[in-house]
């Protein structure tokens, strides 16, 4: 019987996943604020999809049999299926949507329209509006404005209808631009202690109407709103004699005036205004339009007003690790033996505090950093400056190209480079993706290097929320194998021989698809030898044509195969042909699950990784990525406690088949929420000393 060669689409595949967010939102035992956090989840990863992805098969189809992307053999065909599957989801949404307000209106928490207020609030509106938005924002009389204005991404406009009841007036059209990005887009009312009232900013601005367009003398206003979602990729060209820096800022510029990739408006909106809107921009219907209800830009429903809740929802406290709690040096403790973080259940600062140590120790001679996305109000940044004024040659690895953190990268650099430290911006055809930290230090005349591996960025913010690993060792064969990967990246890829050379650490774009196809032909062998063969993998993306099918592979030759995969997963879990099916979850729950961890056993033998990796192709060739071997014995059993915990996971855990149907794992037995029992586990354990 032939080999299995198909692979789900990767786009319908991640469109599955964030409707798994969706049903967080829909779970009536999720806290009211985190449902409608998940909303907004749910809205801002749809927008990134379509500036990204949507955007990209846009391309293709332009370009036709000329371009094809990774798994994407019928860009056209793809488009149609993604529009179908995004509007059986917003209706979805917008069902969850009017539950969630009764549950709200329920608790005392109203979301009041402009039509909707009593005599106190309108008073309120009318000064707040004249106090604070008037000045913020200019109607645009769109009808006598020869060239349309481009409406700008993440953006929501008011499109306005004026007209008089009477008819002696002719209707106009206006647009307004909401200013949420100046002021608040949730204002709380004056009212009673019983009951909080909230009103959004564009329902002020459409209380306002009247006073907006006085000049004119109509007294009829219609106004819904609108958004354009915009093609994001980044088309740097290879213009030589223009900087890498110079490009990527160019490119910033062209993001704001890219090309439609999809247009939302409210059901309700005048018909006439609809069709001359869609007429001015040059829309088709292949440009994705949408039909949505009253409000759009959903993203901002993650900042919800929690100070309206009676009963506020708090996260679980971080905790500091045991083997660092009440200890006078992280660096002491990680110079004696590994120490292996959990964000966001270990706390983050314990990283800051190792970086806070290097930079005031005499001996640290120098420190070297790779830099992903950062916090708004970097801690990290914070250590390095210092270190730079206690004399320490600081170096940092800062990828300008991190997607949609491009902006703050670049005032990153340039605020590092005033402190003195030396930067580097990576290569123009390769993402630095790797989590890496080296501390140079000098004892006894001698150089002794101790640092970091992480799988997520090195971002307080995030860290509390985002579920990653963070190695802290002195393993000096890994350490000399960063030491190599920042000669590599500091050289600007010229030391590409030293990367290459790397006999522990596992590094993308050289070695990491063939090291872990060794190791499932391994298992595949051990299998066939009738030996213990098995397969345990958890990341947050696998699409990677090559590994899959040597997954496929494995499973037909009686391996055991396990996955937990977060988002995409174009591998099928179940074929006649195999021995055994896959067996795959996706855990979508309060934290967002993004740590990568790779088990394989082939006989006796057993070796487990975290990596900064998923298994897809941009990760594996088109990136600098970082794969590592845990070594000590109780940090590997500590992995594989968690990875147990979470296969069993039979609460937030949904069934990752062939269908992508997103049914929950049946609860047998007691339930088990894995976060929350890794939580209780990480809190309670006891260390060998």
């Amino acid at each position: 019987m032939p080999e299995l060669q198909q692979l789900i689409k990767r786009d319908i595949s991640w469109l599955s996943f964030n409707e798994r967010v969706l049903q967080e939102a829909s779970d009536p035992a999720v806290p009211l604020q985190e449902r409608i956090r998940f909303l907004g989840i749910f809205s801002n990863n749809l927008d990134e999809f379509f500036r990204v992805r949507v955007a990209t098969l846009r391309r293709m189809v332009e370009y036709g049999k000329l371009a094809k992307v990774h798994l994407e053999d019928d860009a056209a065909g793809t488009l149609d299926q993604i529009q179908r599957i995004v509007i059986r989801q917003q209706e979805m949404f917008s069902r969850i949507w009017r539950k969630i307000k009764r549950e709200l209106k329920q608790a005392g928490v109203q979301l009041k329209t402009e039509k909707q207020l009593n005599g106190k609030e309108k008073q309120f509106v009318v000064q707040y509006f004249e106090e604070e938005v008037r000045s913020q924002i200019i109607p645009l009389m769109i009808e006598s404005i020869p060239q349309f204005p481009a409406l700008r991404d993440k953006f929501i406009y008011l499109a306005v209808v004026l007209s008089s009841k009477d008819g002696h007036l002719p209707r106009r059209y206006a647009l307004i631009e909401i200013p949420s990005g100046i002021l608040p887009r949730f204002i709380i009312l004056p009212g009673s202690n019983h009951e909080k009232h909230i009103i959004l900013l564009e329902d002020i601005i459409r209380f306002n109407l009247p006073s907006i367009f006085a000049y004119f003398g109509y007294d009829r206003f219609s106004a819904h709103v609108i958004k354009m979602t915009r093609d994001a990729e980044l088309d740097i060209d290879n213009d030589v004699s223009t900087s890498f820096i110079q490009q990527i800022e160019k490119a910033l510029k062209n993001r704001k005036h890219g090309r439609p990739v999809r247009f939302i408006y409210d059901r309700q909106i005048d018909p006439a205004l609809l069709n001359y809107l869609i007429k001015r921009l040059n829309l088709t219907k292949k440009d994705h339009l949408i039909p949505g209800d009253r409000i759009h830009n959903f993203k901002d429903f993650m900042s919800f007003p929690d100070l309206i809740f009676q009963e506020r929802r708090h996260r679980r406290k971080s905790f500091t690790h045991p083997l660092l709690h009440r200890q006078p040096s992280v660096t002491r403790v990680i110079m004696q033996r590994d120490v292996l973080l959990h964000f966001p259940y270990h706390d983050f600062n314990s990283l800051i505090d190792l970086l806070r140590e290097a930079a005031i120790d005499p001996d640290v001679r120098a420190i070297h950093v790779t830099a992903y996305r950062l916090a708004a109000h970097s801690k990290v940044i914070n250590a390095l400056i210092n270190a730079v004024r206690n004399g320490k040659r600081v170096y940092v690895v800062i990828e300008l190209r991190a997607r949609f953190n491009e902006e703050e990268n670049l005032q990153w650099k340039n605020r590092l480079e005033e402190e003195g430290v030396k930067v580097y911006v990576g290569f123009p055809d390769m993402k630095i993706h790797a989590k890496l930290g080296l501390i140079e230090k000098e004892v006894n005349g001698r150089p002794v290097y101790y640092g970091f591996v992480c799988t997520g960025n090195l971002n307080e913010d995030t860290a509390t929320y985002y579920a990653d690993f963070c190695l802290l060792t002195a393993h000096q064969p890994i350490l000399h194998d960063i030491r190599k990967v920042f000669q590599y990246l500091e050289s600007g890829g010229l030391q590409e021989k030293e990367a290459r050379s790397c006999k522990t650490l596992i590094l993308s774009p050289f070695h990491t698809r063939e090291k872990m196809m060794a190791h499932i032909d391994a298992c595949i062998k051990a299998s066939k030898h009738r030996q213990p063969a098995q397969i345990i993998l958890k990341m947050n993306a696998l699409s990677d044509p090559q590994l899959i099918q040597s997954i496929y592979k494995a499973a037909r030759a009686g391996v055991e195969v396990r996955m937990i995969v977060r988002s995409i997963c174009c591998a099928y879990t179940r074929h006649k042909s195999w021995s055994k099916d896959i067996q795959a979850i996706s855990i979508v729950d309060e934290y967002l699950e993004h740590g990568r961890i790779f088990y394989f056993k082939h006989g006796e033998e057993e070796s487990i990784y975290i990596s900064s990796a998923d298994w897809m192709i941009r990760n594996l060739d088109h990136r600098v990525e970082a794969t590592v071997p845990l070594f000590d014995e109780q940090l590997k059993a500590e992995l594989m406690h968690i990875l147990h915990l979470q296969l069993h996971d039979n609460v937030k855990a949904r069934v990752l088949d062939n269908a992508q149907q997103n049914k929950y794992v049946p609860t047998r037995g007691r339930p088990r929420r894995s976060q929350l029992q890794i939580y209780n586990y990480l809190s309670r354990k006891k260390y060998a000393i």
